[in-house]
């Protein structure tokens, strides 16, 4: 009886380890400490748990058309935002400050900041969920 007790008992500990061990550190895939800045087309929105997606065809660094993925927060964070499934749609065009990927042949970043087609500024980071109004249309001022 106390065999079964230890098994059950090792069985539950890596029950309860296995999302823990799932959740990934930023710092492991993306240089958190750089930019980038990202403007171009929605190909595609992943509004799903654990991290939305957002796919952008924009120009690299060298003019190339690429599309990068831009790992964003949860749905819960960002439904604290006021980001919901339809806020972010195909075809939209975005700017989005993002911490570039360690490995340069890969196009996925990690989403700070993202301005919508409608010119809100939106925080990506659970502790950057501030939100910014547009910035004002300066070009007919004197």
């Amino acid at each position: 009886m106390c065999k079964w007790s230890l098994v059950l008992a090792a069985c539950a500990c890596l029950v309860v380890a296995a999302p823990v061990r799932a959740h990934h550190s930023f710092g492991a895939y993306y240089v958190e400490a750089d930019t980038i800045e990202i403007e171009g087309e929605v190909v595609e929105f992943q509004y799903k748990n654990p991290h939305t997606w957002v796919h952008i065809e924009a120009a690299d660094p060298f003019g190339k058309r690429v599309i990068y993925a831009a790992e964003w927060g949860s749905v819960s964070a960002l439904e604290r935002q006021g980001v919901l499934r339809d806020t972010v749609k195909v075809g939209d065009h975005v700017r989005v400050w993002a911490s570039p990927g360690k490995n340069v042949n890969d196009t996925r970043v990690r989403l700070k900041r993202i301005q919508l087609a409608d010119g809100r500024r939106l925080g990506g980071q659970n502790r950057d969920q501030e939100r910014d109004r547009p910035e004002p249309d300066r070009s007919k001022e004197r």
